[in-house]
């Protein structure tokens, strides 16, 4: 009765097994090889600056557009200045906000605002920054973009051939000198304790009180339960993100190759001028199709003591007593 018991239960657990193993590696494969289509129609370099100036300062600067040796075609642009933000989950939102937008309206275009690049081609997008002698001391944000400006072309048939837009932005992150005050918190910080699939990741809100920008730096260490060998960490270049004054960024920051199961101790820190939040925990991974084999071999053994408990006290009572031998 057992052996027959037995050799279904393992069948089971054999079967159960063999299936999650077989999905998992056909999961991660279809996510590595995901074909993500990005059209780029040309190349910034550099993409940002930072800068400290002074009320009444006059301060010049450039950067470059560049087209792919590989472009098929001709490339129209236009160049304009948008104010610009990040909200919670960093998505960059270009409005004007409040005071610290001012700037938008101090940047001048030396170059022409449009113009046309040819495959292997460039340009050189050069401004100035006219500070005013009353300027607000604290954080200025603004963003020089180059946009294609291609217009509709009649397509086959007489139709309309939409062409697709492109831009990318070269972001000014100014400090206006005077009283600038740096300061801001971490609202939260937390690792999960347990991950069914997907990358250990730590997350974090920051909040900037101040009337400048601040980097925050995010560093996730990963150590296996009884070592202090690091498996995983990017505390040599920490992921950086710059958080302006008045707003809470939401970000998260993951070990991107976690293995599908395993025990970890995980250190998830925040720095943001000056201050430091440290979250320390231990992560479990453990698939669910993992986690119903050892649920279920866990009912099994109970199911099994049980079993031979009863067997064995029917055998107990069943046997003569020494009076009655």
């Amino acid at each position: 009765m057992y052996n027959k018991f037995f050799k279904r239960l393992f069948a089971c657990i054999f079967s159960v097994s063999i299936i999650g193993t077989s999905i998992m590696p056909y999961t991660a494969y279809a996510e590595e090889n995901a074909v993500k289509s990005i059209s780029t129609s040309f190349i910034m370099s550099p993409m940002y600056e930072k800068i400290s100036l002074n009320p009444g300062d006059s301060y010049s600067s450039s950067f470059m557009i560049v087209t792919p040796s590989q472009a098929t075609s001709n490339f129209d642009y236009k160049v304009y200045v948008q104010g610009y933000y990040r909200d919670d989950n960093n998505n960059t939102i270009f409005e004007n906000i409040g005071g610290h937008s001012q700037i938008v309206d101090w940047v001048q275009i030396n170059s022409p605002k449009t113009g046309t690049l040819k495959p292997d081609d460039s340009a050189k997008i050069n401004f100035t920054i006219n500070v005013p002698e009353d300027a607000p001391a604290g954080g200025q944000y603004a963003v020089i973009t180059v946009g294609s400006a291609t217009p509709e072309k009649a397509g086959e048939g007489g139709g309309v051939n939409i062409q697709e837009s492109v831009a990318m932005g070269y972001t000014i992150y100014a400090e206006i000198t005077g009283t600038t005050i740096k300061q801001g918190e971490v609202t939260g910080a937390s690792v999960p304790g347990f991950i069914f699939s997907g990358n250990i990741t730590g997350s974090s809100s920051v909040k900037n009180t101040g009337n400048v920008h601040g980097d925050a730096k995010y560093t996730l260490q990963v150590f296996p339960l009884f070592s202090d060998e690091e498996v995983y960490t990017n505390s040599e270049n920490p992921e950086t993100r710059v958080v302006l004054p008045d707003r809470t960024l939401y970000n998260e920051t993951s070990w991107n190759n976690t293995p599908w199961f395993g025990i970890f101790n995980v250190v998830y820190t925040v720095d943001f001028n000056g201050l430091s939040s440290q979250v320390s925990k231990i992560v479990i991974i453990c698939p669910v199709w993992l986690l119903f084999i050892i649920i279920f071999i866990i009912i099994a053994l109970i199911i099994w003591f049980i079993l031979r408990f009863e067997n064995h006290k029917k055998t107990t009572c069943g046997k003569p007593s020494n009076n009655e031998a």
